[in-house]
């Protein structure tokens, strides 16, 4: 039996800092712009930043995490600001440095309300492995339970081999023994065909989920786990689609050979989105997310509330159990993230035993 009188933590497990002081853009422009003249690139990587500073930043997230009933947020960069196309590997290298540094200082500063996650240094046709010592520095210096990790570097090209490639496979390896899952997150499009919000993103988290669904890589992998965002791109809406592909391939049923692997989040902006994923997809593969404050930041007319308001939406789902709840708001994330849930631990308030 399950303890069903304690209400679950509600865990937001997709949250980014867009909302991080002018200081940060500044010696961003001033590192892009040394690229061309040298004379103009910053003579140091201390951006100057107060702890007061930070403080004030994340006032925004802090309210509006109150306010809507939120208890912790899993916090990284700013995922167009990741930007992996852009520079070289060694720009890239340090701006990845001090993006994961100010993460880490917002999360000593706020422990209760932020879990940090980091972004990787990855480069248009470097191979992932050179990203390993950033990943071991910033989970096992600095505490971070997850990564981001972008499927297609070069915003919107598609150049790099697939998900399921071995080129990948000393990241994973990596990922793996650390315990470390990925969330699917790409960064800005340099494309202009592709929007990066309205298509680029989706388009990622989509390709992903067809890579994943083409390879066997969770055989070599059993134990990694990847996140993909905003609903899962079009895979729900199209359950179908690719439970009809996954039989055309002989490969077993999608329960049995990537759901043991592959979670969605609720980043989706509306109920009959949220209603869809809760038919189609088990709650078991389904975490709480709102991407607060990013995609879309506007009040939905026909509500009166905000489309970023996800919890509104979970909270409106009738038909789930309370159990179901439990995992969709905590457990989920606690099982996905076992650094979090050793972390949550750690500090008196463990999971539900079953």
């Amino acid at each position: 039996m399950t303890d069903s009188k304690k209400s679950p933590l509600i865990i937001d497990i997709h949250g980014h800092y867009t909302t991080e002081p002018q200081a940060v853009q500044i010696f961003r422009d001033k590192q892009l712009a040394g690229l061309a003249d040298p004379s103009r690139r910053p003579t140091t990587t201390e951006l100057g930043i107060s702890d007061d500073a930070l403080r004030e930043s994340v006032a925004p997230q802090l309210k509006l995490q109150h306010e809507r009933g939120g208890d912790l947020t899993i916090f990284s960069p700013r995922a167009s600001g990741m930007a992996h196309h852009v520079g070289t590997e060694a720009t890239g290298k340090q701006w990845t440095t001090i993006s994961n540094d100010l993460i880490h200082r917002v999360c000593t500063l706020f422990p209760d309300n932020f879990a940090p996650v980091g972004q990787l240094p990855q480069y248009p046709g470097v191979a992932p492995k050179n990203c390993i010592p950033e990943l071991v520095r910033i989970v096992e210096e600095l505490g971070f339970v997850g990564v981001n990790l972008n499927p297609d570097p070069t915003g919107g090209y598609w150049t790099d081999p697939p998900l399921t490639d071995r080129y990948w496979y000393p990241l994973y390896e990596k990922l793996q023994e650390l315990e470390v899952p990925a969330m699917i997150h790409v960064s800005s499009s340099c494309n202009p065909a592709f929007h990066y919000t309205g298509a680029h993103y989706i388009n990622g988290d989509t390709t992903a989920f067809m890579q994943l669904l083409q390879g066997d890589l969770f055989k070599d992998f059993p134990g990694l786990k990847f996140v993909i965002p905003h609903g899962g791109g079009a895979v729900p809406f199209h359950w179908g689609r690719y439970r009809g592909l996954a039989q055309q391939m002989k490969k077993p049923l999608l329960s049995e050979y990537l759901l043991k692997n592959v979670f969605f989040d609720t980043c989706v902006y509306h109920l009959p989105g949220v209603e869809l994923m809760a038919k189609v997809i088990p709650a078991e593969n389904i975490l709480f997310a709102s991407e607060m404050l990013g995609a879309v930041k506007g009040i939905d007319p026909e509500t009166g509330h905000n489309y970023d308001d996800t919890k509104r939406y979970v909270d409106a789902l009738p038909a789930l159990s309370d159990d179901d709840r439990y995992k969709i708001f905590e457990g989920n994330a606690r099982r996905v993230y076992p650094r979090l849930d050793k972390l949550l631990t750690s500090r008196g308030r463990p999971g539900r035993q079953a």
